[in-house]
């Protein structure tokens, strides 16, 4: 396994996909959330009572890295990712902390060589994993602090995993759009906000409730965790800022009973970061990010164009 994206929202996250191995051809194709997709977001605090949408248009270019932290060559990676996301802030209280649900369901379209090449087609347009947050809940500390924990659920839900492209029931040509398994993934964030700044770190953790199974093929992921950055200033309607995110895999991957080298996923990126509050309501950020190391995944660059808004 090798590349990934993740999920993206006002309080969630998502996705990626994996180039594998010549003899593996890709166990895990997705991880839960796509680098940098809480870069921006106030990580421990929630918005007053409503019901908010939000659209991330995430575009990534990637190249891939082996287990040790070279480039391979003739690896190349591009992806279109959309990932709506509904967030409901009902007003009541649960342990003295604001509670919260919310849901995305995101859907992308990805082409990568040379997995294009073997399998054929122009690439590959499909859903990934629903995503749900049945609870989250926010305390109000002293000094502007803010405290959120959350769980989240990736439903096995999605089209076009890596069991149908080994199978040979491929759908729309190319490469996978989701996982065949469930991911279970608790975070908690923390923030300082006051006159304008939001410090804020957001963690998760990420753990697989299956595995790609098909014939002779069984591929399970070691559990990953994940943490954005965000160092950002609002002035008036500008908010001017930059972030960082990092992934790093607890454990090695099983592939048949076997612990694949070179199978251990890193990933740091930075970036800026710069947002504007229209005067009708609607919120839009960009985030752009660059790897800065990485090993067994990919890294490159992203863009992520947010849209918010309350309804």
């Amino acid at each position: 396994m090798n590349w990934k994206i993740w999920l993206g929202g006002l309080a969630l996250a998502a996705m990626g996909a994996a180039i594998s191995t010549p003899t593996a051809r890709a166990g895990e194709l997705w991880d839960p959330e796509l680098p940098g997709i809480l870069e921006g977001l106030p990580a421990g605090a929630l918005p007053p009572p409503g019901v908010y949408g939000q659209l991330d248009n995430y575009f990534a270019q990637f190249v891939q890295y082996d287990g040790w932290g070279n480039k391979i060559q003739n690896s190349s990676i591009d992806a279109l990712i959309e990932v709506p996301t509904v967030l409901w802030v009902p007003g009541i209280t649960i342990l003295g902390a604001n509670y919260a649900a919310a849901i995305a369901v995101p859907f992308d379209y990805n082409s990568f060589q040379p997995f294009q090449d073997e399998y054929g087609g122009p690439g590959n347009l499909g859903l990934f994993n629903t995503a749900l947050v049945p609870a989250m809940l926010s305390w109000t500390l002293p000094n502007h602090f803010f405290v959120r924990t959350s769980v989240t659920f990736f439903i096995n839900d999605g089209t076009n995993t890596m069991a149908d492209v080994i199978k040979g029931n491929l759908k729309n040509g190319g490469a996978p759009s989701s996982n065949d398994y469930s991911t279970f993934m608790p975070g908690i964030g923390v923030s300082w906000l006051n006159n304008g700044w939001n410090l804020s770190a957001d963690f998760r953790f990420a753990a697989p409730l299956g595995s790609t199974t098909a014939p002779n093929y069984h591929y399970r992921t070691g559990d990953v965790v994940m943490v954005d950055y965000t160092i950002a200033k609002t002035v008036k309607r500008w908010t001017f800022g930059f972030g960082a995110s990092q992934l790093v895999q607890l454990q090695k991957d099983t592939f048949n009973g076997m612990h694949p080298a070179g199978s251990i996923w890193r990933n740091y990126s930075i970036g800026p970061m710069a947002g504007y509050q229209f005067p009708g309501g609607i919120e839009a950020m960009v985030v752009w990010t660059h790897s800065v190391y990485t090993t067994a995944q990919v890294g490159g660059d992203t863009v992520d164009l947010r849209l918010s808004t309350r309804f």
